[in-house]
């Protein structure tokens, strides 16, 4: 039996190059009963620990390291951490530079484009998608017929690259050679808003590059 996709929205603000947003954020929890990761850990730590439960959390996922999807990392983390099974926050060491402007001198473990995080039997694949940041990360779950995408492919485009950190053209590279090249039936779970397909998405890659960033 595969695991599960649940589901939680918490809000707070974003902030970077010195402006602050008010934002929501997807929080996602894949596993069963017994065992979990989270991926991405933004503004409340008691609502998402609430949602793991009892279960054994095997690792915070970041996709990547702006404020307002790894705030709670550390705290999350803590929480059900012990001494026979510390639980790791895992993040492409791309986004450390950005991970310190909120988390300085915390450590985190290393992720990598091609590794697997395996959770109640389900494989999770680490694709690296810079753009948003350059150590931006999707999840895919073949399995589940899922990815995760953070801010990197939200329904309607890509996610944003005006700011610091980012790039257009990197973001969608990201998208057309990574992430298009997924099972158009592939459901994307997004790090704000609705879900959408790879399917719905890909035939509009040209209008996006064409409005820019």
């Amino acid at each position: 039996m595969s695991a599960r996709v649940e589901h939680l929205v918490t809000s707070g603000t974003f902030s970077l190059d010195g402006q602050t947003f008010d934002v929501d954020n997807n929080v996602w929890i894949v596993g069963d009963d017994e065992q979990v990761v989270v991926i991405d850990a933004p503004h409340d730590v008691e609502a998402i620990a609430a949602a793991v439960g009892d279960r054994r959390l095997l690792a915070v996922v970041c996709t990547h390291a702006h404020d307002d999807h790894v705030r709670q990392a550390p705290a999350l983390a803590a929480r059900f951490s012990t001494d026979a099974h510390p639980v790791p926050v895992l993040l492409h060491p791309a986004d450390r530079e950005v991970w310190e402007l909120t988390h300085e001198g915390v450590p985190t473990t290393d992720l990598a484009n091609g590794e697997v995080v395996t959770v109640a039997g389900t494989d999770l694949h680490v694709l690296h998608t810079p753009g948003h940041t350059p150590g931006a990360v999707s999840l895919y779950a073949p399995e589940l017929a899922t990815v995760f995408t953070g801010d990197t492919l939200f329904a309607g485009g890509p996610g944003a690259t005006g700011r610091s950190f980012s790039s257009f053209a990197t973001i969608v590279d990201s998208i057309r050679d990574v992430l298009f090249e997924l099972p158009p039936e592939t459901r994307v779970h997004t790090g704000h808003g609705d879900d959408t397909t790879i399917g719905d998405e890909s035939p509009h890659l040209q209008e996006w590059v064409d409005r820019g960033h």
